[in-house]
């Protein structure tokens, strides 16, 4: 069985840079790094297990949220032929409100 790739809406890398950003003039450059570059790994990870996190079907088909190192929330899409990363909020956003 083949699984889906994993890719990031454009709302998702918008969301990876302006969390570097951040950390990097709260805490500095190497440690935004190191967070983004987990968090992506973390990302990619949905390769093996899709069906991981949470449904919330009732928000949007196929929605599923996940929680990352106790700080960000992961919001991705289950489809056929892909997981698609649609945001990415940190430090308590509220994610329901602010998804689409």
């Amino acid at each position: 069985m083949k699984r889906p790739p994993v890719v990031f809406a454009p709302e998702a890398r918008d969301d990876l840079v302006a969390l570097y950003e951040w950390i990097a003039i709260e805490a500095s450059p190497k440690v935004a790094l190191s967070y983004i570059e987990r968090l992506e790994t973390h990302c990619l990870g949905l390769l093996h297990s899709p069906k991981r996190g949470q449904a919330r079907d009732g928000i949007r088909p196929g929605l599923r949220i996940e929680g990352f190192e106790r700080r960000l929330t992961v919001a991705f899409a289950v489809e056929n032929d892909r997981v698609i990363i649609l945001r990415l909020f940190y430090a308590g956003r509220n994610w329901e409100t602010n998804l689409f």
